[in-house]
């Protein structure tokens, strides 16, 4: 890197330069430290991980959001747990017969066909070192997808060619449609990316490698897997998954309930600020290191869509078993209302002000027309701390209070989700729980990469932002 690549500055005073790849960089690229448990803890996810989603669809299903245990816990009561109480019930009630391949696999094949053929942006990705710094090019129209998406299910509804209520009808079948497709979708991609010779940081281990992935960024034509799978399959099912609850509740009650507008909103925020700010993911962790393996493909087919949804399942189950509403007072479900607010605001300008800050270093800044433009969403002659390896650490805006203020900003709005149901049962929890261990992973397994890759430099900016998710308490 020359002196006056250094000195270049965009209008908003942020250096603009040419990353160059350092052997540091494209030997921490290349490095393979097991996570999770290794091998043996992946595994142990592989098969957890769709067996949970069954058992807290159960409870919810037939138990009003109660967790279930065995009568006895001897061998007889064990396996009439199993077999009876809990293989049957999935068999019964959640196998995935052909209508539900056709909402959930339909719904794939339509978000897949917009994401290769709807106009927007092109905007280029960091620099890769697995491919010498080259940057891949990204086809940003989750807008036009979104917005379009929105019509089009509002119209297929009100003229009763699908009714929406269908998924919350069939929403255990819609589930095991998902979590095959998570696994064939792994698998594909794992196969072909072997067959193709484009395999990546790869451990040895065949089970590790599938669970982390085999290939950095996948593609068909256009269109990248990894972000595609990661903004258009589940949020989008996860905002439906909650208006169809929803309208089921109108069509049963001639309303629809504080709580359940809630998760509606609470949904709607998030995959809108996805969408908006679909340019901004493009430099984040997932799409620029992250391979894309069980781990990304199983969680964001199936994964997130039906675990992040018990909020929404238990409002309406808990209300068809006991004809009871849930409700709160008005204090109560304004605070609530307020702190998801909050949160997402603080999410939403957080994400902006840190993305946006590193497209200005990368060139490829842009201003887009899309609701909601929050204010301080993006940083006027941001502060930071510029590293003997090139990269310029954010010391401005929410990053100069806290070091992962979006994290804080996540547990706000899951807690609230929670937090709305009341409290007869765990199962609108679960996320929050889940996001804290998630969270506090990733922070761990970011401060540590940080550390070795920036040094010295690293402890000057812990010193300047010494607080990891709240000021003055941790």
């Amino acid at each position: 890197m020359t002196v006056d690549e250094k000195e270049k500055v965009n209008a908003n005073g942020v250096p603009l330069f040419k990353h160059t790849v350092t052997k540091l960089d494209a030997d921490m690229d290349k490095e393979v430290i097991y996570e999770f448990g290794g091998p043996v803890g992946v595994c142990a996810m592989m098969l957890g991980f769709p067996c949970l989603m069954y058992y807290f669809w159960i409870c919810l299903e037939y138990h009003q959001g109660k967790l279930i245990t065995p009568q006895s816990y001897s061998i007889q009561g064990l396996q009439s747990f199993v077999y009876n109480g809990l293989i049957h019930k999935v068999i019964t009630g959640a196998f995935p017969h052909w209508q539900a391949v056709k909402i959930y696999m339909g719904f794939v094949l339509y978000s897949a066909i917009c994401a290769y053929s709807l106009p927007g942006p092109i905007v280029e990705g960091l620099g890769l070192p697995s491919l010498k710094g080259k940057k891949l090019k990204y086809c940003c129209n989750g807008l036009p997808f979104w917005y379009l998406t929105l019509a089009l299910s509002a119209i297929l509804h009100y003229t009763g060619v699908f009714r929406l209520t269908q998924i919350a009808d069939n929403i255990g079948s819609i589930m095991s449609v998902a979590i095959i497709w998570g696994f064939t979708m792994t698998t594909l991609v794992y196969v072909i990316a072997s067959v193709m010779g484009k395999r990546h940081r790869m451990s040895g281990n065949f089970f590790y490698d599938f669970f982390m992935g085999a290939v950095l960024n996948p593609r068909v034509g256009p269109v990248d897997l990894k972000m595609w799978a990661e903004t258009r399959v589940p949020w989008p099912i996860l905002f439906f998954i909650s208006v169809s609850c929803a309208l089921k509740q109108y069509e049963t009650k001639g309303y629809i309930s504080a709580p359940a507008a809630f998760m509606v909103l609470a949904h709607f925020l998030y995959v809108n600020s996805m969408q908006k700010a679909e340019e901004c993911i493009i430099t984040s962790w997932d799409i620029f290191y992250e391979k894309d393996g069980f781990m990304l493909i199983f969680w964001n087919m199936a994964g997130v869509p039906f675990t992040y949804c018990l909020s929404s399942i238990y409002i309406l189950k808990y209300e068809q078993a006991t004809g009871l509403t849930i409700s709160h007072s008005l204090p109560y479900t304004i605070f609530l209302y307020t702190l998801l607010l909050v949160g997402y605001y603080i999410f939403d300008t957080g994400n902006a002000q840190k993305n946006r800050f590193r497209m200005e270093q990368n060139g490829s800044f842009m201003t887009r027309l899309a609701f909601p433009q929050l204010p301080w969403g993006h940083l006027k002659n941001p502060t930071f701390i510029r590293t003997e390896h090139g990269n310029l650490l954010l010391t401005s805006g929410w990053w100069g209070i806290a070091r992962k203020p979006h994290y804080t900003a996540d547990l706000m709005m899951s807690i609230s989700w929670g937090l709305i149901t009341g409290f007869g049962s765990f199962l609108p929890y679960f996320y929050f729980c889940f996001f804290v261990c998630v969270l506090t992973h990733r922070v761990s397994r970011d401060m540590e990469r940080c550390a070795k890759k920036y040094g010295k430099d690293w402890d000057r900016y812990c010193e300047r932002v010494p607080y990891i998710f709240i000021p003055y308490v941790f």
